[in-house]
C-alpha cells in the first residue's frame, strides 16, 4: 500500500529564456510508515517537488496523489493529514514556546492535550522552556519546537525540508532519534536533506541532481550496487595527491573525500592495486596507504553524477 505516488511530476519557474527547469518528470513512490529521503545539492529540485506535494505550487505536468488524494483536486483535504517542517526556521520568533503550539493546534482546531501522546516525546524535552520567546531558543531547541508544530494535528504525513541544517551534531542525531520513534507509530515521513550520513538513516533514497532522479532503492543497496574497483589513498597533502591521481588513468573517476582521495577504476580481470603505489613513487610520492573500501552512498552518488 503506497502513501504517496508521484507520476512524471513537472515544474517549470520564469518565462522565455529566463525559464528554469526545476523538477523534470519526476517520478517515484512512498509506502505507508517509510521514512523516505530525497537527497541531493541545493538547486536539485527537493524543495520544489515538497512544494508541489503539500499544495503550495502547482505542477505543470504530471501527477500525484497522497493517501489516496489528488495535490490538485483535493488541495484541502490533503492540507489536514500533512505535517511540514520548511528548512527555515518559520514559527513566530516573539512567541513563547506554548503559544506557538496553542496556536498551530487552533489552526487545525485541536489541543495540545488531544495530541499530546504523540508529541510527550519531543515535548518534554522543551517543556522546561515553555516561557522562553521562540526566538531566543537554541538551533536544537527550535528545530524539536518546530518539529512538535507540524505534528500537532496528528498527521499521517510529514514532509521535512532538510531539518537539520544548522544544527549541531548532537542535536541532529536527537532529532533523528525522534524520527525513528515517530515511525513506530506509523507516520510516513519524507527528508530532504544534503547530507549523505543522513540518508543511510532513511528506509529508502532518491539521489537528485538538476531536477531529476538518478537513482532509488534502500541505502545499502546503493552502497552495494557500486560496480567499480574504489581504492582510499593516502600520500601527504591530499590536493596534491588528487593533481597526480588525476593523470594516472584515463577510466577513472578520483575526487578528495575528507583526508583520503578515493579512486574508482572500472572493473578489469587484469588491474593490480600495486600498479597505483608504483606511479605515485615514480611520482616522488613516500608513505603511500593504499586500501581497498566499500563505497559510501557519497561515492555511489559521486560515480551517478559523472556518468549522468
Amino acid at each position: 500500500m503506497k502513501s504517496i505516488i508521484v507520476n512524471n511530476l513537472t515544474k517549470t519557474y520564469g518565462k522565455g529564456k529566463e525559464k528554469v527547469l526545476a523538477v523534470d518528470n519526476v517520478s517515484f513512490d512512498v509506502n505507508h510508515g517509510e521514512i523516505f529521503g530525497l537527497i541531493g545539492p541545493d538547486g536539485a529540485g527537493k524543495t520544489s517537488i515538497f512544494r508541489m506535494l503539500t499544495t503550495v505550487l502547482l505542477p505543470n505536468s504530471g501527477s500525484a496523489s497522497i493517501e489516496d488524494l489528488d495535490i490538485v483536486k483535493d488541495y484541502k483535504k490533503i492540507r489536514k493529514i500533512l505535517g511540514y517542517m520548511p528548512g527555515r526556521f518559520s514559527l513566530y520568533q516573539d512567541l513563547t514556546i506554548e503559544e506557538n503550539l496553542e496556536f498551530f493546534a487552533s489552526v487545525f482546531n485541536t489541543t495540545i492535550e488531544e495530541n499530546y501522546d504523540l508529541i510527550k516525546d519531543i515535548y518534554v524535552q522543551i517543556e522546561p522552556f515553555k516561557d522562553r520567546r521562540a526566538g531566543k531558543l537554541s538551533g536544537g531547541m527550535k528545530q524539536k519546537l518546530a518539529l512538535c508544530c507540524a505534528l500537532i494535528h496528528k498527521p499521517k504525513v510529514l514532509f521535512l525540508d532538510e531539518p537539520t541544517t544548522g544544527v549541531d551534531p548532537v542535536s541532529r542525531k536527537e532529532f533523528w532519534e525522534m524520527l525513528q520513534r515517530l515511525k513506530i507509530q506509523g507516520i510516513t515521513m519524507v527528508v530532504a536533506t544534503p547530507y549523505m550520513d543522513e540518508a543511510a538513516l532513511c528506509d529508502r533514497i532518491a539521489l537528485m541532481q538538476e531536477g531529476k532522479i538518478l537513482s532509488i532503492n534502500t541505502p545499502e543497496n546503493i552502497s552495494n550496487s557500486y560496480p567499480d574497483f574504489l581504492f582510499e589513498i593516502k600520500a601527504g597533502k591530499t590536493s596534491i595527491v588528487l593533481h597526480a591521481l588525476e593523470n594516472f588513468d584515463q577510466k577513472k573517476n578520483v575526487y578528495a573525500y575528507g583526508e583520503f582521495v578515493h579512486l574508482s577504476i572500472e572493473k578489469n580481470e587484469n588491474f593490480d592495486p600495486s600498479t597505483i603505489i608504483e606511479y605515485l613513487q615514480k611520482e616522488g610520492f613516500e608513505n603511500i596507504e593504499i586500501n581497498p573500501i566499500k563505497a559510501s552512498i557519497e561515492d555511489s552518488f559521486i560515480r551517478l553524477l559523472s556518468h549522468h
